[in-house]
């Protein structure tokens, strides 16, 4: 199969329609999403693979090294093609490896803004997400400087992420939301009240962390047991089940290696039956 992730179904953001199983640009950046990759080769490979795999839809952030991660993407992929949507967000400030301060004066978040459509290379981003909501401003101002820049044309959908349903219905009252991106996975469904809203309004929900960094690749428990019957990973059986949990949910699995990337897109082609789903969503 040459494009494996259009296995994992379509969905439709902001008026572009991509494919479900995306790439999440985090990790192509330096230890503790710091400073350039230890190997920039590896990592342009790796962005380029995803497009040769079917990926349509990569995720980032200014935050990511910072600015690594987007001026990577620019100089693997530039110009873009046509089908591909590139989503980036503001909102974390960056103090060293693994140091994120939430950040939401709406002039800051305007500059990254402005920022990312330079490293970018683009007149317009495709989604722009705020990264957190700032507690120490009025949620308001950070949701009207989102409705703002789509006014004017600078983004053409919105975000948010690591938000409650009570959050997202007060955003909503300002900007029309496309995307939450939340944590959650097999073995961590805190976010299940926010991925059922997102489900009943037909908002995209994207899921950080879908296979926890790699700790639901040991296989114990039912995650092991479906992997052996499908004769694939637990990381594989653990982002098939999230393609499975919900039409809305757009995993975004990120590596710094073709070989993990290539293993990632090749869960979009598996198929859970109905009694290995129930398995896994009940753990047993």
């Amino acid at each position: 199969m040459t494009a494996p992730a259009h296995e994992s179904g379509e969905i439709t953001v902001g008026g572009t329609t991509v494919h479900r199983l995306g790439f999440g640009a985090m990790r192509i950046t330096g230890p503790g999403i710091w400073g350039e990759p230890r190997d920039r080769d590896e990592a342009v490979r790796v962005l380029r693979r995803a497009l040769e795999l079917g990926v349509d839809f990569i995720d980032t952030a200014d935050s990511y090294g910072p600015y690594v991660s987007e001026e990577l993407i620019r100089d693997a992929l530039h110009p873009y093609p046509e089908e591909l949507v590139v989503a980036t967000k503001a909102g974390l400030c960056r103090t060293g490896p693994d140091a994120w301060y939430p950040v939401g004066r709406p002039e800051y978040l305007r500059q990254e803004c402005e920022m990312s459509l330079r490293r970018l290379g683009v007149e317009r981003i495709d989604l722009f997400q705020l990264h957190r909501i700032d507690p120490l401003v009025p949620a308001d101002e950070q949701f009207g400087l989102l409705r703002a820049l789509l006014d004017e044309g600078k983004v053409a959908s919105v975000g948010l992420s690591e938000v409650s349903v009570e959050q997202i219905e007060a955003a909503r009252a300002v900007v029309p939301v496309a995307t939450v991106q939340n944590l959650y996975n097999v073995a961590n469904r805190s976010s299940e009240p926010v991925l059922e809203y997102c489900d009943e309004h037909a908002i995209g929900f994207i899921p950080w962390f879908p296979i926890a960094n790699g700790a639901l690749s040991s296989g114990r428990g039912a995650l092991g047991r479906v992997a052996g019957e499908l004769g694939a990973t637990p990381a594989q059986v653990s982002l098939a089940w999230l393609l499975e949990r919900s039409p809305v949910v757009m995993p975004i699995p990120g590596t710094s290696t073709v070989a993990h990337l290539e293993e990632n897109c090749a869960a979009a082609a598996l198929r859970l039956s109905a009694e290995q789903f129930a398995a896994l969503s009940s753990g047993t």
